[in-house]
């Protein structure tokens, strides 16, 4: 098998894990910050492995386009690429289904998109998304999937299953790299059953490890919240569940408290380069000027860099003066502390204390200040 996933402590649903590839391991649940172009805005390999991160993500559309990734292959893969020696997964291009729904067009056969760079074509099948997380060397691999918004008529949503079942399996005939996972994902928006009748078929076809999709895309976040428990349980415990692109806080430990191993969100990252800091009393806004004399550091229980070294008067000055040092500092504090988080609640899981901690958290966390 090219991975190996192993559960080790559980407290309710929630669990902790061991995720093993052929680059190396992670402990789950695990954050796992976005690659999206093959860089983690911002951020060096070095300082993202110094924050704790151990798995990361690229992505199937944006590297199809820019570089490609047949030049990816021919430089190596995509560790050597952007010299990350960790595991990497890459989504399949399905979220663009959702995100660029304006330049695209979808067919039984697949997507076809026009660029958002240049308006050039570039044409999506599943056996074209396997081919290209092929070349790029992944660890784990997503299939091509339909995501539909959340407010998708029934019609819409239950196509979008019909499309995923058949893409998925697809997907899987044509995946033929030994040392890469092929993950599956499961669609159906906050529709319980929906979900349960897409997740029995993919369970069916046996992949090594299943993803839930299609949240975060417009639901409230009560509604999310409340589908993940029995979400989640529609997927095998022996294997990794990954809860896709979504990002606040609250959301992962309601994902952790419902036993999801694997997280991605541009949130950090995105939210640190616009001076939004994340802290374990709320979030900060560097911006204001409140922060403009303060001496004391982002976060006075974090230990990273930013933190250790740093004021909020100073990250204040760097986004007043639009240095691009604001956006590196306060995107790998962000990191440092989602990071964190999970270790934290991995400890919580294995000492049975998981719900008290995610309700100390909750109590803790403000608006923006």
């Amino acid at each position: 098998m090219p991975i190996a996933f192993t559960v080790t402590h559980r407290d309710s649903a929630a669990r902790v894990g061991v995720l093993t590839t052929p680059h190396g391991s992670a402990d789950t649940p695990a954050f796992m910050p976005v690659g999206t172009a093959a860089t983690v805005k911002g951020l060096t390999p070095d300082q993202l492995a110094a924050v704790g991160a151990r798995i990361v993500l690229g992505n199937t559309y944006h590297l199809a386009l820019r570089p490609g990734d047949e030049l990816v292959a021919e430089l190596g893969g995509l560790h050597r690429f952007m010299g990350w020696g960790g595991p990497i997964l890459t989504d399949s291009g399905g979220f663009q289904v959702f995100s660029l729904a304006g330049t695209r067009a979808v067919t039984d056969d697949g997507v076809k998109f026009k660029s958002h760079l240049d308006g050039s074509p570039l044409e999506l099948t599943p056996e074209r998304a396997v081919d290209i997380q092929q070349n790029l060397g992944s660890d784990i691999a997503m299939v091509l999937d339909e995501c539909p918004p959340a407010d998708a008529p029934e019609p819409v949503m239950r196509n979008a299953i019909r499309r995923t079942l058949v893409w998925a399996e697809r997907c899987k005939t044509h995946h033929s790299r030994a040392n890469q996972a092929l993950f599956a994902i499961v669609q159906g928006g906050t529709n319980v059953g929906f979900r349960a009748d897409c997740a029995k078929e993919l369970v069916g076809m046996d992949f090594p490890g299943y993803a839930l999709g299609g949240f975060s895309v417009g639901e409230a976040p009560e509604a999310m919240h409340a589908a993940l428990p029995e979400c989640a349980a529609l997927l095998p415990e022996t294997k990794p569940r990954y809860l896709m692109g979504v990002g606040r806080p609250e959301d992962l430990l309601a994902g952790v408290a419902a036993g999801i191993d694997m997280f991605d969100c541009v949130m950090p990252t995105r939210s640190g380069r616009n001076a939004l800091a994340f802290t374990s009393d709320g979030t900060l806004k560097l911006r204001n000027a409140k922060h403009r004399r303060d001496p004391a550091p982002v976060s006075s229980d974090c230990g990273c860099y930013c933190c250790a070294n740093f004021s909020r008067a100073y990250l204040h000055h760097l986004f007043a003066a639009e240095e691009m040092l604001g956006p590196t500092l306060l995107s790998l504090h962000n990191l440092a502390y989602y990071l964190k988080l999970m270790d934290d609640a991995r400890s919580a899981i294995r000492t049975g204390t998981f719900a008290a901690f995610r309700e100390a958290c909750l109590a803790r966390w403000n608006p923006a200040t």
